[in-house]
């Protein structure tokens, strides 16, 4: 009898174009993310033992790329395979609380009436960027914006719309995967001051005048200028990849870099099985 054929699947060639530091970084990142939610809902013997031996193999993979990243000079907190391994295993919970998911940050773009951008210098890294922090429990996105602002800036500001939707990891923003949900903000009262432990500057900034280090002005700065003159009321968000898993060459320009507007016809997303 003969075996029944398998429908073939067209995958991405990795060699098309070269792996980066941050393909290693988000397909790490993912396999780890793979077997920690298989581990919290498996009660196979087998399987666990196949989850973590991926597990290992992520590891080495994120071990890598924080050793590249760092000949590279980059600011990253680099750990032996064996350790990253042992602080995933240490997080893996039963069940609904063991699905991995990514972490949610909330940013703030806001304007003041001469058309300039409230920015902060991050202590840590000394990149300027617009205020931004992680989601808090019993908080709305929303609230989070006002309240980042409020607590690095020193300026009240009330939220006028959401204007991107990022996934940081894709980007390259951050080796923690998480989406960043960007409000655009106006100002509406406070004296600006910067906080004493998160950031070592704050300022106001026109388009023609930002200060650097920008941290990736290229995907966010024009949006965020055109949302405080009013000329766009469209979400910036990543489009879907396809197939997700291909290497993208690097691009030149955000129009180019898989961010679309909610507006943007595109074409229909194609399923890796489909239009072979």
């Amino acid at each position: 009898m003969s075996p029944t054929p398998v429908p073939s699947v067209r995958v991405g060639r990795v060699g098309e174009v070269p792996a980066s530091t941050r393909d290693l970084v988000r397909w790490g990142e993912t396999l780890a993310a793979i077997a920690r939610t298989g581990l919290a809902f498996t009660k196979n013997l087998y399987e666990q033992e196949r989850y973590q031996e991926v597990l290992s193999v992520a590891g080495d993979i994120r071990a890598a790329a924080a050793s590249a990243l760092a000949r590279d000079g980059q600011p990253v907190a680099t750990s032996a395979a064996n350790d990253l391994v042992l602080e995933w295993m240490g997080d893996v919970r039963q069940g609904t609380a063991g699905y991995v998911t990514p972490k949610v940050a909330v940013g703030a773009i806001v304007g003041n009436d001469e058309g300039q951008i409230l920015l902060v210098q991050r202590a840590d890294s000394g990149a300027w960027l617009y205020p931004t922090g992680w989601a808090d429990v019993g908080y709305s996105a929303a609230e989070v914006a006002v309240k980042e602002v409020l607590e690095e800036t020193g300026i009240d500001a009330e939220p006028v719309r959401l204007v991107m939707v990022l996934d940081g990891l894709r980007l390259g923003f951050t080796q923690v995967p998480l989406y960043s949900l960007v409000f655009h903000l106006r100002t509406v009262g406070g004296t600006l001051r910067a906080h004493p432990l998160e950031c070592a500057d704050v300022g106001w900034f026109g388009e023609d005048s930002l200060p650097a280090p920008l941290a990736n002005a290229g995907v966010w700065s024009a949006h965020a200028f055109a949302a405080i003159r009013g000329d766009s009321a469209e979400v910036l968000f990543d489009w879907p990849r396809r197939p997700i898993w291909r290497r993208e060459a690097p691009k030149a320009t955000p129009a180019d870099s898989g961010l679309s507007f909610a507006h943007e016809k595109a074409p229909r997303y194609t399923r890796p099985h489909e239009g072979r």
